[in-house]
């Protein structure tokens, strides 16, 4: 038991709810749990909600799917309902299947980072809430990266050029809201007419620390709460040819290849500063591309401070440290995944920046400042304080 409540804890609490009486759907996966830790789903329904219909997004209910790949409609066995998958055949719920609801439920873990794509899920369901005349309920969850707006961490995403399902819209990569606060941003700024409702965190504040022993595992490769910390960084090695070490107990705190020179890699990054992260030499065998089944050098990151740690501005360092030591050796990554079955411009996707590739290796500075400008635009919908 912890001392925040998330929405769905304070839903479970509530006897006299209206959305007791309604038919309803839940977008959700098997992260999102009460703080008892029992799925959200099974609780409701338990709880006498009158269920009908289930999502799932990418990852799938199970939430073990592997990343990009297309997640079939099932049959959820723990509740008995059916599920369809919003990261396959479509991305967002069919009008047909909103027709036969009187409210959607959103319960999704999230790590606090643009392109971390069940933020885009969400975008998607509000969209077909909204054109359907659905209400829709966002119960909301503490995001474990953290709230300091102060900490955010640009690029901005260009829309004309790299809106893609990892970004669709112009947030910070690290945006330190909640996805109930992006729900309220997005909803007032793109789509008015949409039946929002968001149902805060119980016992939250934007200078609550998450604790670390609290993290539930919201995807395959996002294990452990540092793995997300550092996510907003090491994403970026997709789009690159560097081994992020899926598969490994150390997933996206790793940057590994067969030709790094480890100690030449270091000796760069002594040269700069990296606030509230250190860095040592790795070697592991990588488990899947690129490079699965050989041995990798390469650099593992450690978080020493999360208040003064910049994740973004930490991955950016690394490759351009890793091209610096290795020139000619760093090169573009081919990603296919179902939102992006060509797999080109990845790091574009996830940078928000065109032709970021160029940026990295002449060294120039992909600028991931984004304060005071973005906790500006967002204090109208915050929900913390």
């Amino acid at each position: 038991m912890f001392s925040f409540l998330t929405g769905s804890d304070y839903l479970l609490m509530q006897q006299q709810h209206p959305l007791r009486q309604m038919r309803i759907a839940l977008v959700t996966n098997q992260a999102a749990l009460t703080s008892e830790g029992v799925p959200v789903r099974y609780a409701l329904q338990q709880c006498g909600y009158r269920l009908v219909h289930l999502f799932s997004p990418e990852h799938g209910l199970q939430a073990t799917g592997a990343d990009g790949e297309q997640q079939p409609d099932t049959v959820d066995p723990l509740t008995g309902l059916p599920v369809t998958s919003l990261y396959g055949a479509r991305l967002a719920p069919e009008a047909a299947q909103l027709q036969e609801l009187d409210a959607v439920l959103f319960d999704m873990p999230d790590v606090g980072c643009r392109f971390y794509t069940y933020l885009w899920t969400l975008t998607h369901v509000m969209e077909a809430c909204a054109a359907a005349g659905v209400r829709l309920v966002v119960t909301d969850r503490p995001n474990p990266t953290g709230l300091d707006l102060r900490q955010a961490e640009g690029p901005w995403l260009d829309e004309r050029s790299c809106s893609s399902f990892i970004g669709r819209w112009n947030i910070p990569v690290r945006h330190c809201c909640t996805l109930g606060e992006l729900a309220r941003y997005f909803a007032a700024t793109r789509m008015p007419h949409l039946q929002l409702e968001v149902l805060p965190v119980m016992n939250y504040t934007r200078s609550t620390v998450f604790p670390a022993r609290a993290f539930v595992p919201t995807s395959p490769a996002i294990q452990e709460h540092e793995a997300a910390q550092l996510y907003p960084g090491t994403g970026l090695l997709e789009g690159v040819n560097l081994n992020e070490g899926r598969g490994t107990s150390f997933a996206f705190r790793v940057a590994g290849a067969p030709w790094i020179q480890a100690a030449a890699v270091l000796q760069q990054l002594r040269q700069v500063d990296l606030p509230g992260i250190s860095a040592e030499q790795v070697q592991y065998r990588a488990v899947t591309p690129p490079y699965e089944g050989q041995d990798c050098h390469g650099i593992r990151l450690r978080v020493t401070d999360a208040a003064s740690c910049r994740p973004v501005q930490t991955g950016l360092t690394l490759l351009q440290a890793i091209h610096q030591s290795h020139p000619g050796q760093l090169q573009p990554r081919l990603y296919p995944s179902v939102a992006n079955p060509e797999g080109t411009h990845h790091l574009d996707r996830l940078t928000g920046v065109f032709n970021s590739f160029a940026y990295i290796v002449s060294g120039e500075e992909l600028s991931t400042r984004v304060n005071p400008l973005w906790g500006q635009m967002m204090q109208p919908y915050l929900l913390y304080h």
